[in-house]
Formats: C-alpha cells, sequence, structure tokens
C-alpha cells in the first residue's frame, strides 16, 4: 500500500519551526554582542569575540552536518553507535585545532599574520577559543540528536530547545559578569546555554526516537564513506566567505565593503539561512515520486517570499529598516542599496541547491556535494587572481554579492547537471 501524499500542510509543520529556529539564534547571537556593548571596552572585546567565532566557525564546520548524516544513516542500535563515533571523531579533531589555536603559537601566526588583528585582539580571541575547546562535543552531540527527532517528522522541539537555550544564555550572561569580563564572558555563557540544549534537544529524541524495522543496519565503514565528504564539503562552504572577504579587502574600498558585505551577510543568514532545511525536508518527507513536485512548489513560495522581502528591504523599506532599525547613516545605506536587492536571487539559488543536496544525500551519493565545494573554492581562487590583475570599476561590495551568487549559481547548475546525468 502506497503512502499519502505529502501536502504543504505536512512541509510547512515540518519546516517552519526549524525557520524559527534558525531565527531563534540569530536572536541569541544578538543578546550576546548587546552585552559585549556594554563591556569596558567594548570595540576591543566585539572585534576578538567576532574574530573567534570566525575562527571557531570555520574550524567546526565539519560537524555542521550531523544532522543529515543522522536521518540518513541511523537505523538501529549499529548504526547509532557508528555515527556517534562519527561525530565524536570529527568532534576530537574540532577540539583540537581549536586548543592548538588557543594554547600554541599557531593561533598567533593565524590571528596576527593571516588575519591581521593587533596583539590585543589576539591575546582576547585566543582566551575565547580556549574556554569554546569543548564545544564541538556539545554542538556535535545536539546536531546528531536534533537528526533523531528530524527522523520522527518532530521539528518543534528543536525551536523549543533553541528558545530555552536564549533564557539561560540571557541568565548566564547575568551571572557570570561578576567573575569574568570582556569575550571571556561570552563565551563562557555561550558554552553553558549550548550545553543545557544539548540536554533538552537529548531528552525529546529519546521520547520521539524511531524505533525502525526490517531495514538494513550501516557499518561504521559505511557511515565514514558516506559522511566525510559531506564533512569536507561543509568545511568548503565556509571557506568561501572568507575567500569573499580575502577578495574585497584589497579593493580600493576595502573597509567599506567588508563592513557592507558583513551587513548583508546578516540578511542573507536571517532571511535565506532557513532554507537550508531543504535539504533534511527532502530527505525526511519524500517517500515517492508523487511528493517531490510538492517541496519544489513549497520552495518556490518561500523563496519567493524571502527575495520579495529583501528586495523590500533594499528599496521601499530602506530607510526605515536600515535607518531606524539598523541605525546605518544614508551614505551606507545607498551604498549597499543595489546589491543588497541583487541578493532576491540567493534565496531561490540557495534553496534549490539544498533541494538537490538532498536528493544526492538520500541516494548516498554524497561525493557529488563534495566535488561541487571543490570546484567554488576553486572559482573563487580565480575571481581572486583576476581582481589582484584588474580592479573592477564598481563598488567592492557589488563584487562581493557578485561571488556570492555566482558562486551558488555554479552549484545549483552543477547539481543539477548531475542529476540530470
Amino acid at each position: 500500500m502506497s503512502n499519502p501524499t505529502l501536502t504543504l500542510k505536512t512541509i510547512s509543520l515540518f519546516f517552519f519551526p526549524l525557520m524559527l529556529n534558525v531565527q531563534f539564534m540569530s536572536v541569541s547571537h544578538s543578546f550576546i554582542n548587546a552585552a559585549l556593548a556594554r563591556q569596558p571596552d567594548p570595540v576591543i572585546t566585539l572585534a576578538a569575540f567576532s574574530v573567534a567565532m570566525v575562527l571557531h566557525t570555520f574550524v567546526a564546520a565539519p560537524s555542521y552536518q550531523n544532522q543529515a548524516i543522522t536521518i540518513a544513516m541511523v537505523r538501529g542500535r549499529r548504526s547509532l553507535i557508528g555515527t556517534t563515533l562519527f561525530v565524536l571523531t570529527i568532534a576530537v579533531y574540532v577540539a583540537l585545532f581549536l586548543g592548538l589555536l588557543a594554547w600554541s603559537p599557531l593561533g598567533d601566526l593565524v590571528l596576527t599574520h593571516v588575519l591581521g588583528v593587533g596583539p590585543q585582539i589576539a591575546t582576547e580571541a585566543k582566551a575565547v577559543l580556549g574556554i569554546l575547546v569543548p564545544l564541538p562535543f556539545l554542538t556535535g552531540a545536539r546536531g546528531m540528536l536534533q537528526g533523531m527527532v528530524m527522523q520522527a517528522r518532530r521539528t518543534a522541539p528543536v525551536s523549543i530547545a533553541t528558545a530555552v537555550r536564549i533564557g539561560i544564555l540571557l541568565a548566564l550572561l547575568a551571572l557570570l559578569s561578576g567573575w569574568l569580563s570582556g569575550a571571556r564572558l561570552a563565551a563562557a555563557a555561550l558554552l553553558g546555554c549550548i550545553l543545557v540544549e544539548t540536554l533538552f534537544i537529548g531528552g525529546f529524541a529519546l521520547r520521539y526516537r524511531v524505533r525502525h524495522h526490517d531495514e538494513e543496519e550501516h557499518s561504521v565503514g559505511e557511515i565514514f564513506r558516506f559522511a566525510l565528504p559531506m564533512a569536507f564539503s561543509s568545511s568548503m562552504q565556509h571557506m568561501v566567505p572568507l575567500q569573499i572577504n580575502a577578495i574585497i579587502s584589497r579593493l580600493p574600498d576595502g573597509e567599506l565593503a567588508l563592513a557592507a558585505f558583513g551587513i548583508i551577510r546578516g540578511f542573507l543568514f536571517l532571511l535565506a539561512g532557513p532554507l537550508r532545511n531543504l535539504m533534511q525536508s527532502y530527505q525526511t518527507l519524500v517517500r515517492q515520486p508523487e511528493d517531490y513536485p510538492v517541496l519544489v512548489t513549497f520552495h518556490r513560495r518561500v523563496s519567493g517570499t524571502l527575495a520579495a522581502l529583501i528586495l523590500l528591504t533594499a528599496y521601499p523599506l530602506n530607510a526605515p529598516v536600515l535607518g531606524t532599525l539598523m541605525g546605518l547613516d544614508e551614505t551606507m545605506r545607498h551604498y549597499i542599496a543595489l546589491p543588497l536587492a541583487f541578493c532576491a536571487l540567493f534565496p531561490v539559488m540557495h534553496g534549490g541547491a539544498n533541494l538537490l543536496r538532498g536528493i544526492f544525500t538520500k541516494r548516498h551519493q554524497t561525493g557529488t556535494i563534495g566535488r561541487v565545494m571543490v570546484f567554488k573554492v576553486i572559482y573563487m581562487l580565480i575571481c581572486w587572481a583576476i581582481v589582484l590583475m584588474t580592479t573592477p570599476p564598481v563598488p567592492g561590495v557589488a563584487v562581493a554579492v557578485f561571488l556570492i551568487v555566482s558562486a551558488e549559481l555554479l552549484e545549483l547548475v552543477y547539481m543539477r547537471r548531475r542529476l540530470a546525468a
């Protein structure tokens, strides 16, 4: 007997709690920045925490696919143990790398010579990285537990756990302020609130865990062969923004372009970031050929709405959103308006790319996902060389937006061609 055809209502009930989860994460980052802005030396503190988190995000990127890996691989006790071994292996690697950055000369080399920050910021950033050394074990476990909950088609617990995290974060920022200061306060509060979040989602995972029957278990070797290309692709994906920053920093308006691109990336995280959950939506919800067109329709409606919001922010709502709410002056608002409007293409392509990632993941063809990320990095290196040889006669932020949108288009086209092959 065939399964009932997937409906837009079913997709919405699965997807929108995950979308809300992204908004909650954005809010938690805003609370941390607000707390740091009230420290005795806010500029140094904010800069140090920002630099530390950029490094942490890049180093920890291999663990960001744990949700999708768990959904695809866990079919019983044996495969759960194998997936746990993979999660722990990646967590050990990330923790060791963070420890090297925090407590060895490698950290000074990366911070002062590669990233070019001053000694005071470097010292604070290394202290943050040292506090965050245990974090990969928590975020790795959290991703795996979230994947187990998603297998049961229950995504509301993911948002509930993140909402609890926000409350704990606020409490820890207040309670720890008597013992810690500067960026160290934010790092300790972040570690504590993610610990609580992981415990909450663990409780939900035990409650809603799917009991698979008559399904073939995956061995440890199969799990590692499936998961390693996804971990690698995640690292490559997070290398692209670093490359774009390195490219535009060398343009005549480099400082202004970096600041503007940071603002635009914040909007893309808020409005387009949730579309990455279309990958898990495909993995979890699509059971028969008739389901896929329904998910495509959902993607078009959601991404189209988000694209319209970006366009509205760029022009009709430029003054109230970018000026009144964000406090940008008129020069900056006009500088980013057209590039931000061009970013309306990004949600459509980002959502489409994640749908295709879901297809290749469900087919256990994760090598395709790894290869396309290598091509994106190579594409960025080619663009870097072109910019070094010929300075483009356009604002630096326009170059940045063109690069991030065209790189997403490259991924989408490549995976569509591989799917049709």
